[in-house]
């Protein structure tokens, strides 16, 4: 019989206030955070239920930024924009709406979010989550949000899976908190979590190979030459469609996670959201001792020029992100063709 944790927990098992507390943590950004708790605690729960409430059955929709909407994206965009909005902020940039929305002008923090990334593998029970950015308000709530992710103050992100867990990034260390099925509060479950070095790993969606640039297919490719190719390592490939389960397995394991810009139309310069994905992403692993680039910057250094501006996200293991930068040192244009006499025959290791 699986033993329960006492509904009186040591000093091990602290709350994620308390740990909060216990660290010091600016009491704005806390406040942020706790509600941010609040509302993933009832977004859990809808998504537990949906196939039983049948509230993610209506037809899809199409947000904004010209992605596919399904009815839990907005009750995800509800349920945290309404915790955002008792909390010490100033203005919200979330994926679900076209322009920040300014709170409280007064408020010293702007949040960056969105609510449910990864909400089209719902149907295959497949983890998702909910991704934020902390930022301090600029001299308006606007420019906030055009910041580069240096000045964020506080990143993390949920993922409603197996456990409903909080990977959170806050004076620079990185802590893990699951929900307590009983007690319904975020325990602390590690503390200053390290990103495992030199797994051979790597995660990309292969099936786009022939859009992809030929930097990143020669990265690729000399990674599933194995042991016999220039890397001389047999590496294992994994890709889930879940930018927070990437993140958390990359957290937990190591090794190296590819969203390059591609070819295909909408996909030039990077899919994923630079402000409301890839910063807090970027902070979330440099804060665990990994890194985060574009393939030719750092992730943290890149300033968005609109609210839903795209990036390329190359993220984890600093050695291995290390080696795709490298990889793109001097070839341009950024989508060569196999047979580019800058880039036909060289590799990092050749």
């Amino acid at each position: 019989m699986a033993r329960e944790w006492p509904m009186t927990q040591p000093d091990h098992h602290q709350t994620l206030q308390a740990h909060l507390a216990s660290q010091g943590a600016d009491a704005d950004c806390a406040a942020v955070i706790e509600a941010l708790a609040d509302a993933a605690r009832e977004l859990a729960r809808q998504i537990a239920i949906a196939p039983l409430s049948g509230v993610d059955e209506g037809a899809a929709t199409v947000n904004t930024d010209g992605d596919v909407q399904k009815a839990l994206d907005i009750v995800a965009d509800n349920l945290m924009r309404d915790a955002l909005c008792r909390a010490p902020v100033a203005g919200i940039l979330s994926e679900e709406v076209d322009r920040p929305e300014t709170v409280n002008e007064a408020a010293p923090l702007c949040v960056a979010i969105d609510p449910l990334d990864g909400s089209s593998n719902l149907q295959n029970n497949i983890s998702v989550g909910t991704i934020f950015s902390i930022r301090p308000r600029a001299r308006d709530v606007l420019s906030s949000f055009f910041e580069p992710g240096t000045a964020q103050l506080a990143a993390g992100f949920f993922v409603y899976g197996p456990q409903t867990c909080l990977v959170l990034a806050i004076d620079r260390r990185v802590d893990l908190y699951v929900l307590h099925p009983t007690l319904h509060e975020f325990i602390l479950a590690k503390s200053g979590i390290r990103i495992p070095q030199d797994t051979p790993e790597f995660a990309i969606n292969a099936s786009n190979r022939r859009h992809w640039s030929g930097t990143v297919r020669n990265y690729v490719d000399e990674c599933l030459s194995g042991a016999a190719g220039p890397r001389g390592r047999d590496f294992n490939m994994r890709w889930i469609a879940s930018l927070v389960a990437e993140a958390y397995r990359i957290l937990m394991r190591g090794g190296v996670f590819l969203y390059p810009a591609d070819s295909r139309p909408g996909y030039r310069e990077g899919r994923l959201r630079l402000v409301y994905e890839a910063h807090p992403m970027a902070l979330i692993m440099e804060w665990a001792g990994g890194s985060a680039s574009s393939g030719r910057a750092r992730i943290l250094e890149l300033s968005a020029r609109s609210p839903h501006q795209r990036a390329p996200l190359i993220m984890g293991d600093v050695r291995l992100v290390r080696d795709v930068d490298q990889l793109h040192e001097g070839v341009e244009p950024l989508f060569e063709t196999s047979d580019a006499p800058l880039f036909a025959r060289r590799g990092l290791f050749r």
